[in-house]
This record gives C-alpha cells, sequence and structure tokens, in this order.
C-alpha cells in the first residue's frame, strides 16, 4: 500500500501571515495537519507542508506526495536542488538559494522516506489538493482574528 500525501501552502501577502495543510490518505484512513506562520512566504509554507508530512510518518513508507508548487516539484524532479548543494547553495545566478534551511531539513527527511513527487494543478478539480489548500488558508484566518 502507498501512502499519499498532498500538500499546499498559502500567504496573506508575500511575505505575509501564511499557512500549511497536509491531507495524508493510507488505505481507508485519512489525517489532517496544519499550521501557521506569522511572517513568511508562500514558498516556505509550500515546503513546510512537505516537511511536516514526512516529519509525521512513525515507519518508512512507499511515499508519494502531490504539490501544486512548481518551486518544489522542479527543485526535486529536475536536480536544482542537487545543483544548490554542489554550487554551495547558490542558484545558477550565483545567489543564495532561498529557504535553505527548509531544504536541509527536507533533504534528511527524504532520505529517510524516499518519497516520490508529483505536480498537480492547484485550485482545480483534485479535491485531496483543494482540502490542502483549504486547511492552509484556514489556518491563516484563524490566527488572525
Amino acid at each position: 500500500m502507498i501512502l499519499q500525501i498532498y500538500t499546499d501552502g498559502a500567504c496573506s501577502g508575500n511575505p505575509g501571515p501564511g499557512g500549511w495543510g497536509v491531507v495524508m490518505l493510507y488505505g481507508d484512513k485519512r489525517r489532517e495537519l496544519s499550521g501557521f506562520a506569522p511572517d513568511t512566504t508562500n514558498n516556505r509554507m509550500e515546503l513546510l507542508a512537505v516537511i511536516e508530512a514526512l516529519s509525521a510518518i512513525k515507519t518508512p513508507t512507499p511515499t508519494e506526495i502531490y504539490s501544486d508548487s512548481k518551486y518544489i516539484i522542479d527543485a526535486l524532479t529536475k536536480g536544482w536542488l542537487t545543483s544548490w548543494q554542489r554550487n554551495g547553495w547558490k542558484t545558477s545566478a550565483k545567489q543564495p538559494v532561498k529557504n535553505q534551511d527548509l531544504w536541509e531539513q527536507l533533504i534528511i527527511l527524504n532520505a529517510t522516506h524516499n518519497p516520490t513527487y508529483h505536480w498537480v494543478k492547484g485550485h482545480s478539480t483534485n479535491p485531496h489538493n483543494n482540502r490542502a489548500d483549504e486547511l492552509a488558508v484556514a489556518e491563516i484566518k484563524r490566527n488572525m482574528l
């Protein structure tokens, strides 16, 4: 059986208050996670959703992660992350990689869980991705009252 994880991040302003949401599906089991950060960026929330999801896995399990973040998917599937590390955490434009602290956490979690990553179109017809977005946005609203 494969654990399916749908993640999303949201920000009210960029930077601004942000939230992240996760939907985890394993057979007939479903788990939802979410969190808030008072001053962040959308990309940080996207990354944190994946990190929190992988951190919640107790034992290594075949895992597929679905995200609408091209930033995450391209970094992991097109070799950007490997290049950034090789280049001393510099982009191809010789600029510092943003969110290095979170990428370093994700590297460790990826080594443990070895997930497969998939891009999904955001705000579209995928109910699990839409629910992850709802969770992220709800965290912002709940914490901004």
